[in-house]
């Protein structure tokens, strides 16, 4: 069973945490964009080692989550939680040094798409994830576009997927008790594991000064949206949050093509639109239905 939000999501209180995940979405997208400019110098591993290593030093300043004492089984939880977010990082910037930033998005969101699927228990949820899934279906390389893509992008972006849905069963599982220090616990158990890798793959590169402005900036936009998805994550059913994470696409596409010139056909874009749709159905039903039953 799926833990569930530590207070009663009522009607004036769910704005909140739907407001604050848009903004997470935004602040990830616009990373990748930084990212990007990155990938050439260190590479991609060597650039989610900039992100995870510096973005922890920011979590641990803003939460000192070494005020809390958690349970064994609360620390399991972590541990997994900042693994998902090491690999989800790595395996997720590994593909947009492959494919096209909206693509890799949409691939990536088959993880959350699949935690909705089973979370789900009301006949509505499925209309608004089948709304989610033929934007997937469009988005995803099945003929009905031009676009050539890289077998290894593709395999590296269903990686993170997996990570993400890994990082949305257990990130609630640990944030139940301690939210935002939760996040940061999270975030540095990833930097141990991911930072070696990014010194092994790009070398003295790595600690160069001249990244350190667009590093900080990178990492900036890593602590926070955890944060904020944090807060989210604890106060949303799991179906909700599962299913509200389909605006990722949209604005992975939607960054891609402002900052990134990556152009998208019409197919695509109505891909976009119908995923809109599931996200507003899902934001609004689940208004009525967010109180955890009994």
């Amino acid at each position: 069973m799926p833990v569930q939000p530590t207070q009663p999501t009522k009607p004036q209180s769910i704005g909140l945490p739907i407001v604050l995940l848009i903004l997470a979405m935004g602040s990830f997208q616009y990373g990748a964009t930084l990212a990007k400019q990155l990938f050439p110098v260190v590479g991609a591993s060597g650039t989610t080692a900039l992100r995870l290593g510096l973005g922890s030093l920011m979590s641990l300043a803003l939460w000192r989550p070494w005020r809390i004492r958690p349970t064994l089984r609360e620390a399991r939880s972590i541990v997994v939680y900042g693994l998902a977010i090491g690999w989800m990082n790595l395996f997720f910037y590994l593909a947009i040094s492959r494919i096209p930033l909206g693509i890799a998005v949409a691939l990536e969101f088959t993880g959350p798409l699949t935690v909705s699927i089973a979370a789900s228990r009301r006949s509505i949820d499925f209309a608004w994830i089948g709304f989610a899934g033929l934007g997937l279906i469009a988005l995803l390389p099945l003929g009905l576009t031009h676009v050539s893509l890289d077998p290894a992008g593709i395999g590296f972006a269903l990686g993170a997927a997996l990570c993400w849905a890994l990082y949305i069963v257990f990130g609630q599982k640990a944030g139940v008790a301690h939210g935002g220090q939760t996040a940061a616990l999270g975030t540095l158990a990833a930097a141990i594991v991911i930072v070696p890798i990014g010194i092994h793959h790009a070398g003295p590169a790595l600690f160069s000064p001249a990244l350190l402005p667009l590093a900080s900036a990178l990492a900036l936009f890593s602590a926070l949206p955890y944060s904020l998805e944090m807060y989210a994550l604890t106060r949303l059913p799991m179906r909700t949050f599962g299913v509200l994470m389909s605006w990722e696409p949209a604005m992975g596409a939607l960054t891609g093509f402002a900052l990134l010139g990556e152009s998208l056909s019409w197919v695509q874009w109505c891909a976009i639109c119908s995923i809109m749709v599931a996200s507003a159905g899902s934001a609004i039903t689940g208004r009525t239905a967010a109180t955890p039953p009994d």
